[in-house]
């Protein structure tokens, strides 16, 4: 079982070292891609650094500037298929995301899930240290996705997630509108609209107390507004050459 964590950077330098460590740690053996945007505080040469200690483990995809999170996730993605990874996780790097839960998420993948999420609302509201402005905004923007797109998710807006490789095989990523933080609720609601079975597994998020967040108001906009077309696009599995 061949399984690959994806961790977009920008400016993570105080963090991506023990982040790498950490995974690297983990009892079950997960690959670790760092898809970096030209950070330039330096964190793609610890990448390199790191990846020497962790030779055909660690990888490190640079791109030339700051191009977004979902261009980033779905340039990781390409990678993994070509390289035929059979779950493929995406995480944060700045530990708001446990990497322990990462044996929860692939465990989920494990009997049966197609989409497993680390899920901060599935049971009640599991938040440590945002401020209340921004949680409440968090909160009720899955609550929205879920009015507007019936589609069954807690925590519609998560970044913590594993796909099997089936799930991105079939994803038309040439189809995915949106790049900032919409861009995880359009892949859970693609995998859903494509009939795959999606669970979310109960995750403490905890807010990164290193580094800077790369929340912005346009990112909020453009997922509230590309929220509205969803129910009306037409989602079709990718089609492959036969």
């Amino acid at each position: 079982m061949k399984r690959l964590v994806i961790i977009p950077t920008y400016n993570e330098c105080e963090n991506i070292v023990r982040m790498i460590d950490k995974v690297m740690s983990l009892d079950a053996q997960f690959d670790l891609l760092v898809v970096d945007d030209n950070s330039p505080d330096g964190t793609a040469e610890l990448v390199r650094t790191r990846r020497q200690q962790y030779a055909g483990r660690v990888h490190l995809l640079e791109r030339s500037g700051k191009l977004g999170l979902g261009t980033a996730y779905i340039a990781g993605f390409r990678w993994a298929a070509e390289r035929r990874y059979d779950r493929i996780f995406e995480m944060d790097c700045d530990f708001s995301h446990n990497p322990d839960d990462l044996i929860r998420l692939d465990a989920c993948l494990e009997t049966g899930a197609d989409v497993a999420i680390g899920s901060r609302y599935s049971k009640g509201v599991n938040v440590v240290n945002w401020p209340m402005g921004r949680l409440l905004m968090s909160y009720f923007a899955s609550k929205y996705v879920r009015t507007v797109t019936r589609m069954p998710v807690c925590d519609a807006t998560a970044g913590f997630v594993g796909y099997t490789r089936r799930v991105l095989e079939t994803i038309d990523f040439d189809r995915i509108r949106m790049n900032g933080y919409g861009f995880q609720i359009e892949m859970k609601y693609s995998a859903w609209r494509l009939g795959f079975a999606i669970r979310e597994v109960s995750i403490i998020f905890i807010d990164r107390t290193e580094g800077t967040s790369k929340m912005s108001g346009g990112i909020f906009s453009e997922a509230l507004f590309g929220v509205m077309k969803l129910p009306f696009r037409r989602i079709r599995p990718k089609q492959t050459d036969r």
